[in-house]
Order: C-alpha cells, then sequence, then structure tokens
C-alpha cells in the first residue's frame, strides 16, 4: 500500500509554508506543525491505526485537530487511509512509503531529546508503548554472542520486554514470566538505566528495585547520535 510517487503540487497548497528554497523549510513545511511527527510516531510503533488507536496514543490531541492533521498528511502524501474487511470494519491510517521513511527522522531526535529526560513532570503522560520502543531504536545489544535473556521494565505501572538474543534488541509491550532481570521504577529512572543516561547507582537512589543478573545491562548499549560531518 506504500506509494512513493508524490504529487509535490500539493505542498504549496498548504496555508502555512515559510516560503523558503530551502530543503529544511520544506520538509517543516509538511512535518512542522504540532503534533504531526507524534502521529508519525504513533503508525511507525503500532502499524496501521483506527482514528481512535491513534487518539489513545496521543493523550491530550484534540478530536479536531487530530482529525486535521490526519487530513493534512494524506494530502501530502504521508499517511493513506483504506476501509479494512471485516472483522475491524473500520477505516485504518497506515504510512505510506514515503512517511516510513520518517523514521531514522524521529530516531534522531529522539537521541537528540534523550539529553533533555533529566526530570520528569507531574503531568507528563507516560503509555507502555513510549516504555518499549526507547530500548530498541536507542540501545544495541553488546555481546551478540550471549545466550538470549529477557527484561522486564515496569515504569510508571506500565510495562514492556526487552529480549536479547543474536545481537539484537527487540521489545514489546508486556509482560513475560520468569525474567532474567526485573527493572521496577519511575519512567525517568528506567527509561535513563536502560538508555544509558544513568547508572545504576543512581536509578537506585530514584527508588528504582533492580532484581536478577544486573550484569545484563552491560549489553544494552547505548547507540550514539550521528556524529558530525567533517
Amino acid at each position: 500500500m506504500f506509494n512513493h510517487h508524490l504529487d509535490f503540487s500539493v505542498y504549496h497548497a498548504r496555508v502555512r509554508s515559510y516560503d523558503q528554497y530551502c530543503s529544511i523549510a520544506r520538509g517543516l513545511d509538511i512535518i512542522g506543525d504540532r503534533w504531526t511527527l507524534l502521529i508519525v510516531r504513533e503508525l511507525l510503533l503500532q502499524g496501521p491505526c483506527r482514528f481512535t488507536d491513534l487518539k489513545n496514543g496521543l493523550p491530550g490531541v484534540a478530536t479536531n485537530m487530530l482529525s486535521s492533521r490526519l487530513k493534512e498528511l494524506e494530502q501530502t502524501g504521508l499517511i493513506t487511509r483504506y476501509d479494512a474487511p471485516p472483522p475491524v470494519a473500520t477505516v485504518l491510517y497506515e504510512l505510506t512509503r514515503d512517511g516510513a521513511d520518517l523514521e531514522p527522522v524521529l530516531k534522531q531526535i529522539g537521541l537528540w531529546g534523550l539529553r533533555r529526560m533529566t526530570d520528569d513532570r507531574a503531568d507528563d503522560a507516560f503509555q507502555a508503548s513510549w516504555l518499549a520502543y526507547a530500548p530498541a531504536w536507542f540501545t544495541a545489544d553488546a555481546n551478540p554472542d550471549g545466550p538470549p535473556a529477557t527484561i522486564q521494565l515496569i515504569a510508571g505501572g506500565q510495562e514492556a520486554v526487552i529480549a536479547l538474543e543474536g545481537g539484537s534488541v527487540r521489545t514489546w509491550v508486556g509482560h513475560v514470566d520468569h525474567p532474567d532481570l526485573v527493572i521496577d521504577g519511575s519512567p525517568r529512572a528506567v527509561l535513563g538505566l536502560v538508555t544509558g543516561m544513568i547508572d545504576l547507582k543512581a536509578a537506585k537512589a530514584l527508588g528504582s528495585t533492580i532484581r536478577g543478573k544486573h550484569q545484563l545491562l552491560q549489553r544494552l548499549h547505548p547507540i550514539p547520535a550521528t556524529p558530525e560531518v567533517e
């Protein structure tokens, strides 16, 4: 269902534009609006979504705002929608190939944003899918020849699993029986620990409990941000 052939004339139909002949400006004409990249995030994490799935994954977004953004993303060729057959029997939204090409952009923004995750505000929403994608996107297995292992994450009541095997870091939302390591704490502490932003001592100081094979944390090697081109 991917459509990589865009009609770039739709860009000029948008009301908001920087009107600059610059690739950064042209890109921001499309993805610079509030909520747009977070919609892309949810479609990358969840796959094809119903409108309600997207709204549930975007706490704080107004229904009319989400409808407007989806319409704009469809007009600019970043998403497509289609009628799913029974038993779903509703409209599903999906990224086009052009929209899916934003994944490395979001990963780099996320890596850059990790530096700004030093505090967790009381009014911040937090979801299990956000707990799951961070180690998958921002870490690598430092011991690809090591034995398979599972890590249970519990952050703010949300659960996710990390599986290390064959050099890959896989994650999913949910619970696993008999994990090799359990990390339970605040979102700031758990995410900080698994992404290498804080160490074990700091995580414990923030009230986290870590049970099991602590050495597995050494296998979660933070992926560095793209180095500057000299």
